[in-house]
């Protein structure tokens, strides 16, 4: 199973610059090996093979006096940044066919260097290493400072130096892990989980989670930055300082809610056994009126770490179907006693007289219909 790691790193000043240089010859390559693709594509040939556009536009190129700054980075930049043209092109060409799930992809596009997020990447080609001391030697940049909060659980294969948005320094590690030595104690603890908007998550045990909002927490300085940014003069530098300020704002913002998302997940995952939860169609919600309450509880990333670590520490995810009638069913005697809207928290069952909490009786009902899909498929 590969995992990332992420680190903060703390270039230098002549290591950022080193690093700016990284990424420019990256995306120049990257664009220089789009445009013949298209260019051949418009002239009805075939698409150039990765062996003539690595000739033609790193090699030969680093030999004009166009593209000799080329020679200044590692050739395992450049390399790289052609091979994620490659998987681009892949996973375009399969969406076109059907062969690719999730939602359709576009042809690849040209980056600009004005993107929020820069990234090259460096495989063992490159010879990058990390010093007893902790350090990261990128080559052709240097020994870099690390901001290491944990240990790896093996030997990375890539690293991935990223720039965000905020102007944070980022090195992700690519690592091979194996579940079977990271499978937690077995218990008996048997979770659903229904997702919502007052309360994050409300447990069948009864248990609730309340929603943080970071969100709507931060509205009020998102604005005020926001407002600031609109009124500097385009192109300026005040400008450029003050959308740094903004992205640092959302950057908070965002680390926040995946810090909750981490530290719920984790806690679900080594109390429980086996956890059911609603498979819910985020997209569709987010074309409502909840749009911002929806994005703000960020529920398809929580969901996605649950599957993952249930994956490697041994236990068993289960997503019921978004259609099943979670808060129509009574948890008691199984009468569906029909639509409610969203206002009505509480009702009685028609049927045994039941009293129930809207939220966790469709936590019961998840759980129910876990448990009965996981036998079914046994």
């Amino acid at each position: 199973m590969q995992l990332r790691y992420a680190f903060r790193i703390e270039p230098s000043p002549g290591q950022r610059i080193a690093l700016s240089r990284a990424f420019g010859c990256a995306r120049v390559v990257f664009n220089d090996c789009l445009r013949a693709r298209r260019d051949a594509h418009a002239a009805g040939l075939p698409y150039p093979k990765s062996a003539q556009l690595s000739k033609r536009f790193i090699t030969e190129a680093k030999a004009t006096p166009e593209r000799s700054w080329l020679g200044e980075v590692s050739a395992v930049v450049l390399q790289q940044s052609l091979r994620d043209l490659d998987s681009a092109y892949s996973h375009f060409f399969a969406s076109i066919k059907g062969t690719r799930k999730g939602p359709k992809v576009g042809e690849p596009r040209f980056k600009s260097k004005r993107d929020n997020r820069q990234a090259v990447r460096f495989t063992a080609n490159a010879r990058w290493s990390i010093t007893p001391g902790g350090k990261l030697i990128l080559p052709k940049i240097g020994p870099v400072r690390v901001r290491w909060s944990r240990s790896l659980p093996s030997v990375p294969s890539t690293v991935t130096v990223i720039r965000d948005a905020s102007g944070r320094y980022w090195a992700s590690f690519v690592v091979e892990t194996d579940p079977a030595n990271e499978m937690l104690p077995p218990t008996t603890g048997d979770q659903g989980i229904d997702l919502g908007l007052t309360h994050f998550a409300v447990m069948a045990d009864g248990s609730r989670v309340k929603s943080p909002r970071f969100l709507r927490r931060a509205e009020k300085k998102l604005k005020r930055q926001q407002r600031c940014l609109s009124r500097k003069a385009r192109g300026s530098k005040n400008r450029d300082k003050q959308r740094v300020k903004v992205a640092r704002a959302h950057a908070k913002v965002a680390d926040a809610r995946r810090d909750f998302h981490h530290k719920l997940s984790t806690k679900l995952i080594r109390e429980n056994q086996t956890i059911s939860v609603e498979s819910l169609c985020v997209k569709g919600l987010a074309r409502t009126r909840l749009a911002k309450s929806v994005h703000d509880a960020g529920w398809s990333a929580f969901v996605n770490m649950l599957d993952y670590k249930a994956t490697r520490y041994g236990r068993t995810l289960t997503k019921v179907d978004r259609t099943f009638p979670s808060s129509q069913v009574c948890s008691a005697c199984g009468h569906r006693d029909g639509p409610k809207p969203l206002h009505i928290r509480a009702w009685t069952c028609r049927q045994c007289g039941t009293r129930h909490d809207r939220d966790h009786n469709a936590g019961k009902n998840v759980k129910y219909e876990g448990r009965r899909i996981r036998a079914a498929a046994a």
